[in-house]
């Protein structure tokens, strides 16, 4: 009897009744938890200005001899430009070619194949800015943003314009160029090269060569032989 009236206290009715005995487990996360890991990817332009970045890195250390990048000047920097010619897949027709001036020749010829106006000038506007995120130093030390570097670009997109018959727009550079005369007189070559920079970046969608900036970096980044 005693045994018999235990039963019913038991805990095997109330598991029959399907009733929880224990607190249920806490529930799984939501899959939106995943989503700020994802956020933090870098967009397509902070990758390639790390490539372009660790490119020329590449470069100072095959310089023969070695190069800092505290030593880096702009005429440092117009080197790298030239030596990048050799990855260029835009045709540039010499003076005596034949197909000089012609946007669309109807043949072959012998000229080189050298790096578009478009793709150096994004380049050195993603170098530029990497220099200052990795400590570089002061803005006005910055190499990619000397005034050298400024004017061998507007030599290369008027050389390149001329050889490949490819009219630019000068209208944001007279534009430019007029609320220039509007400043103030005691402004700073380094003010200048900023503006001149600035200019050229935003008016390299004109060149049709821009095709050529990712394949810059990737192709540079495999092989750098020493200079």
């Amino acid at each position: 009897m005693d045994s018999g009236q235990a039963e019913p206290g038991g805990g095997g009715r109330e598991e029959g009744t399907g009733e929880p005995s224990s607190p249920a487990p806490p529930p799984a996360p939501p899959p939106a938890a995943a989503a700020p890991a994802q956020q933090q990817q870098p967009s397509r332009y902070e990758s390639q200005k790390r490539r372009d970045w660790n490119t020329f890195l590449q470069y100072l250390r095959n310089h023969r001899p070695p190069l800092s990048l505290a030593r880096c000047s702009g005429a440092h920097v117009i080197e790298f430009l030239k030596y990048l010619d050799q990855f260029g897949k835009t045709k540039v027709h010499a003076a005596e070619c034949g197909y000089f001036g012609q946007p669309n020749p109807p043949a072959p010829c012998a000229c080189p194949l050298k790096q578009a106006w478009g793709s150096l000038d994004a380049l050195i506007g993603r170098l530029r800015a990497a220099y200052e995120e990795n400590g570089g130093g002061r803005p006005e030390s910055n190499p990619f943003g000397a005034r050298a570097v400024g004017i061998y670009l507007r030599e290369v997109k008027e050389s390149q314009a001329k050889a490949r018959g490819v009219p630019y727009e000068k209208k944001r550079k007279r534009k430019r160029a007029a609320a220039g005369e509007g400043g103030s007189s005691g402004s700073t070559g380094e003010k200048t090269s900023t503006a001149a920079s600035s200019e050229i970046t935003k008016s390299s969608s004109t060149t049709g060569g821009e095709e050529e900036s990712h394949a810059l970096a990737t192709t540079t980044t495999a092989s750098l032989p020493a200079t």
